[in-house]
């Protein structure tokens, strides 16, 4: 670890790296996923769903580097290259075939909803380090893309 201006202990700031590094993986994947989906869709949602892909894909990238940066900010690194990515990710992998635009929007929100798991997963460790700036930068993440996943799973409904 690092020098950082947290005042976390060593073994506390190691251990919500470790966690915020599982998230990256998690989110890189998932927003190359959702690119997959805003450049192959086809169906008569395709004029709603494009721009809504790439809104949920440039967010993500946000946060990504916002979680990146918390990471090497509490004395870690970041860790995103695509090989590394492919290794330690848990979000499932995307078929990439699929064209049809409420196939997509199942798929992606299965996929949101997966990711919104780790990113609990990773608020809840930072709760019990009693570290409130990653808990406040994870539940960002959470209350966003929560929304983004009720919107999908709205569309697929009537």
């Amino acid at each position: 670890m690092y020098r950082s201006p947290s005042p976390l202990p060593e073994q506390s700031r190691s251990a919500i790296s470790a966690t915020l590094n599982e998230r990256l993986a998690d989110g890189l994947d998932l927003h190359s996923q959702i690119k997959v989906a805003h450049w192959n869709i086809k169906g008569p949602q395709f004029a709603a769903l494009h721009p809504l892909f790439e809104t949920f894909a440039v967010s993500l990238a946000t946060h990504n580097d916002s979680v990146a940066e918390r990471s090497v900010t509490l004395g870690g690194k970041a860790y995103g290259t695509t090989r590394h990515v492919a290794k330690t990710s848990r979000i499932p992998d995307y078929p990439q075939e699929t064209t049809r635009d409420l196939e997509h929007v199942r798929l992606l929100a299965e996929r949101i909803e997966a990711y919104l798991t780790g990113v609990r997963e990773s608020r809840k460790l930072a709760e019990q380090y009693q570290d409130t700036d990653t808990v406040d930068l994870l539940t960002g993440i959470i209350t966003e893309f929560e929304k983004h996943a009720w919107f999908l799973r709205a569309s697929l409904e009537g």
